[in-house]
């Protein structure tokens, strides 16, 4: 079915089944988002809150909760858009499979965007007060736009095809934002609305920026989607919408005299407004994908000019914090469009998968191919080192803090997206004498605070190839001795060993951390590098507990340069070897930020609402 509002969406979810409404009155101050975020980790329904506590309109949340759900959704155009992704791929199918063919010219029509003099959300205008002010964690600096589609267009380039469209984020009050008249905008690396702010910056002009809110879900979606530079995003959700996008600008010359960016037409709700580029106002704290949150630091400030709305207008938002949430399933559906052109993007390089439960850059897992050397130095990453590379200079996949990557071969039983079983095959496999390559004083992702700064931290690439090198121990033996201080030991995963540690004081050493004395004073041979990987951490059973506690822990609390040290650990020709266990330090450090913690008083307030046999109860 084709959407062009929230509304529609929500009345096919409801006629499905796959769709509940809450009448009973909800507070938007954290109540809304705990209820959302039990539902969609029992599997729930989309909700519908039809009555928001001092808010006139309703609030969708949980519609692409569920992979099952969003292919549901996109019933009706992911498999030609899965087809055209795949001709681009292997062309040859089209002439393989000729009778396909008619669907191309009614895909590439749908990719082009078409204008409109009758834009549905210029209906109605409000303030920015009245929307809903739906506030997700405690410290949150305010209420947040969480599925805001941002249209941006570069001061001096009126061209259709230079619209960016991105999901950044939206603060609409708090922090000192003078009400209705301005909100905090915040984008992260490598996003497209960057080129139009530098540019900006150097005509020392504003650039007009529109934030647009529902109607079709393939925007939500186009504006998330990490596509090659160049490639529209209004094209791809055209696609993916089964029709095109309608655009209002009042006249060619708005476009021209950068007056009007163009606007979605069919949103539920739209923010219009511009960027001065001389203006930043403190933004955050916001609690952030990576499961803590985001500092306040300056950024971009819209101001506004109107807010606009449908005659039927739902408000559609999610809730992110430590995955997996709703937007994993963004990433999954991404996947399964994109996972075919990865080989034609990165030669060599035949799958990649960002783990979601590490926060998704933190950690990223690749296979790749020793093609063209299969005779040299067997057991010795080579053309790994080179993909590798190439991987960390793609978009955004060069956010990416741990790359580890293999050539892993195709009849293998291991899965890329299985991590327990992919990170125990390298550690079998692992050299640290040769496999471990930093890239110190870099920029990593600007919600990752484990570095010396905002943007600023360290990678690492874990290259390893040949045959297995080791068995990797899976209980703790009786007879370990761990060096002094380090205590609780527990196997996370085969060949990976938690340890806890004294919490890291408040002012570090200015000599060589305790820690890493421990590992210099440790025999490389002794009984604990049995364990190729030892993670200190602050609660070894937690770590533990499972694969997402430990890849979170581990990935999102440590800094390679600084946290990644070894027993019978060496600099070689400046490269770093180590002869025994490798250690990360994945202890929170005084510079992290904290992580989310539900209020518990909301949390009461929503095991009350459980308690009253209301449709949405078994799901809470």
């Amino acid at each position: 079915m084709r959407y062009r509002s929230t509304r529609q969406l929500v009345e096919d979810l409801r006629s499905a089944g796959r769709l509940i409404e809450i009448t009973t009155p909800v507070d938007p101050h954290l109540e809304l988002a705990e209820i959302h975020r039990r539902v969609y980790a029992s599997d729930g329904p989309a909700l519908l809150f039809s009555n928001v506590q001092g808010c006139r309109f309703p609030v969708a949340s949980n519609l692409l909760g569920s992979l099952d759900r969003a292919r549901w959704i996109f019933r009706d155009t992911f498999e030609s858009l899965q087809l055209a992704i795949r001709w681009k791929v292997h062309p040859e199918e089209i002439f393989a499979k000729p009778w396909q063919l008619w669907r191309a010219p009614q895909l590439g029509l749908r990719m082009l965007p078409r204008r409109t003099s009758r834009p549905a959300v210029m209906s109605h205008q409000c303030r920015l007060s009245e929307l809903p002010q739906i506030v997700c964690w405690p410290d949150d600096g305010g209420p947040f736009v969480t599925l805001p589609q941002v249209l941006s267009l570069a001061p001096d380039d009126a061209r259709l095809s230079s619209i960016n469209l991105g999901m950044y984020r939206i603060q609409m009050g708090g922090n000192n934002y003078v009400p209705d008249q301005e909100c905090g905008l915040h984008y992260q690396l490598h996003r497209g609305i960057g080129v139009h702010h530098s540019r900006a910056i150097e005509l020392k002009r504003p650039f007009p920026v529109n934030v647009t809110v529902g109607g079709t879900p393939s925007m939500t979606v186009a504006a998330v989607m990490p596509l090659p530079e160049g490639m529209s995003e209004l094209g791809f959700a055209g696609a993916l919408a089964g029709g095109r996008i309608p655009l209002y600008y009042p006249s060619r010359q708005s476009l021209v005299t950068n007056a009007f960016a163009p606007l979605y037409a069919d949103a539920d709700f739209a923010i219009v407004g511009s960027v001065d580029p001389t203006q930043l106002k403190p933004e955050g704290p916001f609690g952030d994908h990576l499961g803590y949150y985001a500092r306040v630091h300056d950024f971009p400030l819209l101001n506004v000019t109107q807010v606009w709305h449908r005659p039927d207008a739902v408000w559609p938002m999610t809730v992110v914090g430590r995955p997996p949430q709703e937007d994993t399933v963004f990433g999954e559906l991404i996947h399964e469009l994109t996972g075919p052109v990865i080989p034609t993007v990165l030669p060599g390089v035949r799958a990649v998968h960002a783990v979601d439960a590490a926060g998704v850059h933190p950690l990223l897992l690749a296979i790749g191919s020793e093609r063209y050397t299969p005779y040299a130095r067997p057991g010795r990453p080579q053309e790994l080192l080179t993909q590798a590379s190439a991987i960390l200079g793609q978009g955004q996949l060069s956010l990416a803090k741990y790359l580890w990557i293999t050539d892993l071969p195709d009849d293998s039983p291991v899965k890329i997206h299985d991590v327990e079983a992919f990170l125990a095959y390298m550690l079998a496999r692992v050299d640290w004498r040769s496999d471990l390559h930093f890239h110190t004083r870099t920029t990593i992702d600007t919600l990752d605070y484990s570095g010396d700064g905002l943007n600023a931290g360290s990678k690492l690439v874990v290259a390893a190839t040949g045959k297995p090198r080791r068995e990797l121990p899976t209980i703790v033996p009786e007879s370990l001795t761990l060096p002094a201080g380090w205590r609780h030991p527990h196997v996370a995963l085969p060949g990976v060993l938690c340890v806890e540690a004294d919490r890291v004081p408040a002012q570090e050493p200015a000599t060589q951390p305790a820690w890493q004395q421990a590992c210099d004073r440790l025999d490389p041979r002794a009984e604990l590098s049995a364990f190729p990987l030892v993670v200190l951490c602050d609660d070894a059973a937690f770590a533990s507990r499972s694969i997402n506690n430990f890849v979170w822990v581990t990935f999102t609390r440590s800094n390679p340069a600084v946290d990644v040290y070894g027993f019978g650990a060496s600099m070689i020709d400046k490269h770093f070897a180590v002869s025994g266990s490798l250690v990360i330090d994945a202890r929170v450090k005084p510079h992290h930020a904290p992580p989310l913690i539900e209020d518990p008083h909301v949390s009461a307030k929503v095991d009350a609402l459980a308690a009253q046999n209301l449709p949405v109860s078994k799901y809470l």
